[in-house]
Order: C-alpha cells, then sequence, then structure tokens
C-alpha cells in the first residue's frame, strides 16, 4: 500500500504541477477532506481539479474531526485532533484500498508548510504498513509574493515564517511571513515604518490583495478580512510583515 501528499497550489487551477498532475494519474483512490458546509468552497476545488485532470479516479469523502479552537492548551488539542484524524485514515486506509493500491491527499499549498497529513501519516505508519511520498507544490507564501510583485526577502536578509498565535507574543526582528491569524495579529506591531502585503483566496477568483504601511492599512485589512469571511463563510489569509531597509 501506497499513500501519495500531492500539494496542489495556493487556490489557481493552474498552479498545479505537471509532477502533481502525473502523481494524481497513477493513484487509485483520491481522499478528499470534508471540512463541513461552511468549507465546502475547498472540497469543490480538490473535486474540481480531479475532475479536470483524472476524471476516471474513484475518490472517498472523510469526514473531518471537529477541533476545540479555543483549547486552554493548544499543543494537546492539536494532538487529539491529530489522534482522531489518524484513526479515520487508519479504517478508511484499510477498508478502500487493497495492498498494493494507491492512495492520496490533495493538500492546499505545499504540505511540508503548516498542513498536518506529513505528521499525521509518520505517526500513522506505527499502525498500519504502508509507504508514502510528498509532492511539493506551490505555497501562499510563493503566491502572495507573486501577486504584489516584490521578492521574498530583501537583499542579503532572512525571512521568519510565524503564526498569528506566535507573532502576539514575538514581535517581528526581520521580514515575516504570517500563517494561520484568525486574530489579526499584525496589530500587536508597533512600528511606524513596518509596511504590509496582505492578501486572502490568493490565486482564486476571489483573490484579495491590499498593501502599504501597517498603521495606515491595518484597519481596512481587518474590515476586509471580516467583510470576506461573513460573505464566503470561510476565509484563507497570509502576509508579509517587512521593515524596508536603510
Amino acid at each position: 500500500m501506497k499513500i501519495r501528499v500531492i500539494g496542489i497550489g495556493a487556490g489557481h487551477p493552474e498552479q498545479i504541477t505537471l509532477q502533481a498532475i502525473n502523481a494524481i494519474q497513477q493513484t487509485d483512490v483520491l481522499f478528499i477532506t470534508d471540512k463541513g458546509a461552511e468549507k465546502d468552497d475547498l472540497a469543490r476545488f480538490r473535486r474540481e481539479t480531479i475532475e479536470r485532470y483524472a476524471p476516471d479516479k474513484r475518490i472517498v469523502q472523510i469526514p473531518d474531526p471537529a477541533r476545540d479552537r479555543n483549547p486552554g492548551n493548544y499543543q494537546a488539542a492539536v494532538e487529539t485532533w491529530h489522534d482522531q484524524r489518524a484513526a479515520r485514515y487508519e479504517s478508511l486506509f484499510r477498508e478502500h484500498l487493497k495492498p498494493n493500491a494507491t492512495g492520496a491527499f490533495l493538500v492546499w499549498g505545499d504540505p511540508s508548510l503548516y498542513d498536518s497529513t506529513i505528521r499525521i501519516l509518520q505517526a500513522l505508519r506505527t499502525r498500519i504498513e504502508f509507504d508514502f511520498d510528498v509532492i511539493p507544490g506551490i505555497t501562499s507564501v510563493q503566491a502572495l509574493t507573486a501577486s504584489h510583485r516584490i521578492p521574498l526577502n530583501q537583499i542579503g536578509a532572512p525571512v521568519h515564517i510565524t503564526t498569528g498565535r506566535l507573532l502576539a507574543a514575538n514581535p517581528p526582528t526581520a521580514d515575516t511571513v504570517v500563517m494561520l491569524d484568525g486574530e489579526c495579529a499584525f496589530n500587536t506591531v508597533q512600528d511606524d515604518d513596518m509596511e504590509i502585503y496582505w492578501g486572502a483566496y490568493l490565486g482564486t477568483a476571489d483573490e484579495v490583495l491590499i498593501c502599504g504601511k501597517l498603521s495606515e492599512v491595518a484597519a481596512k485589512i481587518q474590515q476586509t478580512r471580516e467583510a470576506e469571511r461573513q460573505r464566503k463563510g470561510w476565509i484563507m489569509d497570509t502576509y508579509l510583515l517587512r521593515k524596508p531597509r536603510r
């Protein structure tokens, strides 16, 4: 039994690589995570990708376990959620994959960046025998910088990638990419020289971009973000905080 973890890009249907297309076409069963009606757009994009490149493939939908979004212990809550996912994956592998079959997960962006699939599969291999490989994809970070037409790094300078939860506790000391920020943690950054390059639904027809001095556009980003979330029922956004070098 073999499992493929396939990065499919940030949302544009043509961001998927030839390697990813070939991997999809060589797969027997494609597993799609169902996160409920509120986020059906995400599952629909995966189904449309399959229909475009491998319409004859079998799809198995996986209901995603409920997750505590405001836990007292964040690490423990995520570990519990991963355990629940692993149990569902194991059951579905046993049910839908024959010993010589190949299954695959289509992962937003790249599987190595803030995605749990690789970790869950590594843990699951202690309970069921299978091999797996990973196909890289275009990340939301790359889509963000491309849409804003900027390089990710300044000359000779580092880049830090973090989450909104951690940004609030650790103010940026270098150019910082922020992901998974549901609370607009950029509002905690107090620096009159800081710039922000923000984007939501990157690569899709709904893409929204805002950039400028953080102190001047923070309120606009927060208002836009809330309006878009209300309109679609969900939002996926990423941003880069940058202090121009003198």
